[in-house]
């Protein structure tokens, strides 16, 4: 049974990417859409407001310096409303203002598309926070990353230093695709039963008799962008698995196509705006199968259990599960959420088995399996721009790549973006297990307690915000070390990735050869995978070795 829930799920989700992505490739070519008698003069008077001439065009530089001005504008707002939520309005609940390092933390967090929490949001955050602090940086560092996708896809396919306008494209990302979407998902969570209300908590009384107070909020809207924008923030401390968040198992899996829908459907998107469908195939093949084997291992090592377990009669790992979603429920979601960077989860990932929880940790240290909003896309690109170059050394020719040179230039900030990567995961970690600030925070010794350390960098890094658990994150040490981290994961990346567009921009086409190698093919998609497994092997297993790999060879079988 469990293993057609699974597969029903991931059906709709293939039968979604076609029409999703065709859409998309309308909002971003500026073609007629039935959206635009609603959303058009409202954007044109926005653009008025802002100052925005719709048709003026960016290069990669000036694409850059709008993206950093604007995130850091808005992250600026975002510090001082959580530091001054205790004297704003929409407070009914009479919360106090955030600490400083805290409020940098979650600043950082939720505009860098990452949504890592240090707090319970039910006790941590006004009503005015959620709104302001939250749920608005999850539609605008989504569009952020759709922008940077598109903008990066320009560059590829055009011929000269103009990667569209970047204000343009982010409203039309939220108009057209975020705000639509999130509306009609926010409609069906709270025929669910998920609340949305401006009124406060409420204290009731138990069929016991015992005395308790319910927080309420303006939880289905959260719920909606928060999955559509593969953000992951939670109202609750305890994210898609407390009730009021994700009540029923239908409303899980509704979470699940809404956090792979737009990740998916841009690679197709991918296809259709560089003229050549079979290379954006090729990349979601290469994604969808590294996504399969990933799925696999977690569902037969949550279903297979531990000994201890076994030997008590209870087969299957259950442990930090819902009983409403079960095992199946519980694995696909721990690996969507995880493959698209969405961060929300709906079981307590350090409850996973060692092998279990080398999946969410393996993927967010790639971060290129299908991605959040544009990263997972681009960083799928950077491998295979390498492994283009790569294949062209191997061959004694110069790599090309849609018909453009790949060369030095390319390849040193492709290197640059996939470097930082697990530069800002393995440095910190071995910082944090260095000290006693770091370790201090640690609940559990051992091999485990150095997974909870990794994993919080790597969540931070790979902009995720899943949270292993079991580590107290609320300390200057870890709320100033993984904000600056998520600022780093975020932004190095994306000058990178447009420095690299803008170069191929302004690159002649070459005519293709007998002698050119095909990106496109079943061949080429086989060594993208083996790029990619070989680099993140090589680069991460040693971590991996001595955390969960360690204390899967230290339990008794």
């Amino acid at each position: 049974m469990g293993f057609i829930q699974v597969a029903l799920t991931l059906v709709i989700i293939m039968l979604l990417v076609k029409p999703v992505g065709t859409y998309m490739v309308k909002v971003f070519g500026q073609e007629k859409t039935w959206l635009d008698r609603i959303f058009g003069p409202g954007e044109r008077l926005l653009y008025r407001l802002m100052g925005v001439r719709e048709n003026e065009a960016m290069g990669w530089k000036k694409y850059v310096g709008a993206i950093l001005a604007s995130n850091f504008v808005m992250m600026l707002l975002l510090y001082l409303v959580l530091r001054l939520q205790g004297s704003l309005p929409l407070n009914p609940d009479g919360i106090g203002n955030m600490g400083a390092a805290q409020a940098f933390n979650t600043a950082a967090s939720f505009i860098t598309n990452t949504n890592w929490q240090s707090y319970s949001g039910e006790n941590g955050l006004s009503y005015l926070s959620q709104l302001l602090a939250i749920t608005f940086p999850m539609f605008t560092s989504a569009a952020t990353g759709f922008a940077l996708a598109i903008a990066f896809i320009r560059g590829l396919v055009g011929r000269q230093d103009n990667l569209g306008n970047f204000y343009v494209d982010l409203v039309r990302s939220i108009t057209r695709i975020f705000l639509p979407l999130s509306f009609l998902v926010a409609l069906f969570l709270v025929f669910q039963g998920i609340p949305q209300t401006f009124q406060g908590a409420v204290d009731v009384t138990t069929l016991e008799g015992a005395k308790q107070t319910i927080t309420r909020g303006l939880i289905g809207s959260l719920e909606a962008i928060k999955h559509v924008g593969t953000n992951g923030g939670g109202w609750f401390g305890t994210n898609a698995a407390h009730p009021f968040e994700n009540p029923t198992p239908l409303t899980n899996m509704v979470h699940i196509v809404c956090m792979m829908l737009l990740p998916t459907s841009l690679v197709y998107a991918f296809g259709l705006m560089i003229r050549n469908k079979k290379q954006g195939w090729a990349v979601f093949t290469a994604m969808g199968l590294i996504f399969l084997v990933m799925l696999s291992v977690i569902f037969v090592s949550e279903y297979r259990g531990v000994a201890a377990l076994d030997a008590a009669g209870v087969h299957g790992n259950m442990e930090g599960k819902e009983v409403r979603f079960g095992i199946s429920e519980s694995a696909l979601f721990t690996t969507v959420t995880t493959a698209a960077t969405t961060g929300s989860v709906n079981n307590m990932h350090e409850s996973l088995t060692p092998l279990g929880s080398i999946v969410p940790m393996a993927e967010m240290m790639l971060n290129n399996v299908f991605g959040g909003k544009g990263v997972g896309l681009l960083n799928g690109l950077l491998y295979l721009i390498l492994s283009v170059f790569i294949c062209g050394l191997m061959v004694g020719r110069t790599p090309e790549f849609l018909g453009k040179k790949i060369e030095g230039k390319e390849v040193k900030l492709a290197a640059i973006a996939l470097l930082i990567h697990p530069f800002i995961i393995l440095a910190p970690t071995a910082l944090a297990l260095a000290t006693n600030a770091g370790t201090s925070s640690i609940s559990n010794g051992g091999t485990h307690g150095l997974s909870e350390v990794l994993y919080a960098f790597t969540s931070g890094a790979a902009n995720n915000g899943s949270a292993f658990a079991g580590l107290n994150a609320n300390t200057d040490f870890y709320n100033i070390g993984i904000g600056l981290v998520m600022l780093f994961g975020r932004y190095i990346s994306i000058i990178a990735m447009l420095a690299i567009a803008g170069s191929l921009a302004v690159k002649r086409v070459v005519p293709v050869t007998t002698g050119t190698l095909r990106t496109n093919t079943p061949l080429f998609t086989g060594i993208l995978i083996m790029i990619i497994l070989v680099i993140g092997a090589l680069t991460f297993f040693p971590a991996l070795a001595l955390g969960p790999i360690a204390e899967h060879l230290a339990m008794p079988h």
